[in-house]
């Protein structure tokens, strides 16, 4: 009981009313705690075992960006709503690797694993290791980052829908000179997010382009990566910055303050997720909206059908993101000073 509680993080006594099957622990608590018990190998009592399905590995990136905790948080939900006991991983830079984690979770003998943001999204990596988990077979769901050729199912937010309607968003505003930044090239939903913001930019507003990928910054993702690229893109003179995730576009926030600009009269700045407290920044951010909720539901019923051997559709489910209106973005400079020089009619 010793161990189990300090795997739950709660009270022997906590332990004990579980496994005994008493009231008085929460539904959150008494997942914890069957969830520590079968992490740690041990067998639960007879009138305990009814209620997990089996355990299900669940892969996500570092938590920094608290879009992943909210992928995490409704899967290991809908998981435990359907019987599965969640199994999550964590990866960190310099950590455990997302193939040392998949051979933890074999060992576990997992009825699944969903992958949220994986190797699967980086294309020059070897998709091999995902062909092997197939052929055990062992069930599988990919979310964000399709790949041609793995024969599972895959969840996505439309990321060349999201850039398109961050141009239109900006573009209605009076905005010309438009600026993306995200991460490395190497991430298929970077490269359609890019997709969607050259059709944009060439359809709505007629940039040519070779001059839309002069308005283009490929950095790391995070603050850091998207305060350097703002700062390149605000060399250039753009007033509209439309970034690849939430905390880029706070970056971006912090590198037009730097130089003493404001948000959004001098700059209207678009991040990409809506995670948790966007809403609250400073300025409250405009974004797009992942359907975090849907995805994940989508992903979990994906991945239990295909356990219980209905076998989901090898396809890509896409997610269309919300454009979410807020007060990082405002009319373009130039079009505010023609409104205000305009006679009153």
């Amino acid at each position: 009981m010793a161990d189990i509680a300090r795997q739950a993080q709660v009270s022997e006594a906590t332990v004990s009313r579980v496994i005994n099957d008493r009231p008085g622990v929460s539904q959150e608590t008494r997942q914890a705690v069957l969830t520590a018990l079968d992490v740690l190998g041990y067998e639960r009592p007879e009138r305990l075992r009814k209620r997990s399905a089996g355990l299900v590995g669940l892969v996500v990136p570092e938590l920094d960006n608290p879009i992943f905790p909210a992928f995490a948080q409704v899967i290991e939900s809908t998981l435990a709503q359907s019987g599965y006991t969640p199994v999550l991983c964590t990866q960190s830079p310099g950590g455990v690797t997302e193939d040392e984690y998949v051979e933890m979770l074999l060992d576990r003998q997992v009825s699944g694993i969903v992958f949220v943001s994986g190797l699967h999204a980086d294309t020059t990596m070897d998709v091999e290791r995902y062909h092997r988990l197939i052929a055990r077979p062992l069930p599988i769901v990919l979310v964000n980052g399709h790949t041609d050729g793995i024969d599972a199912p895959f969840v996505s937010c439309d990321e060349q829908l999201a850039g398109d309607l961050a141009v239109g968003h900006l573009a209605s505003l009076g905005h010309r000179r438009i600026g993306l930044i995200s991460g490395p090239h190497r991430f298929s939903p970077v490269q359609r997010k890019l997709a969607g913001y050259r059709a944009a930019m060439q359809r709505d507003l007629g940039v040519a382009a070779a001059d839309v990928d002069d308005l283009v910054e490929l950095t790391l993702f995070g603050v850091e990566g998207g305060e350097v690229a703002a700062e390149r893109l605000l060399t250039k003179g753009v007033t509209g910055i439309i970034c690849g995730s939430d905390l880029m576009a706070l970056g971006a926030i912090r590198a037009a303050r730097r130089r003493g600009m404001q948000v959004p009269t001098e700059v209207s700045i678009i991040g990409f997720d809506d995670s948790p407290l966007m809403a609250f920044t400073d300025p409250p951010l405009t974004t797009l909206r992942q359907p975090v909720p849907a995805m994940a539901v989508a992903a979990v019923r994906s991945l239990v059908d295909d356990i219980n051997g209905h076998g989901s559709p090898k396809s890509e489910y896409l997610f269309r993101p919300e454009l979410v209106v807020r007060s990082s973005t405002a009319m373009a400079p130039a079009r505010r000073a023609l409104t205000a020089e305009a006679p009153a009619a």
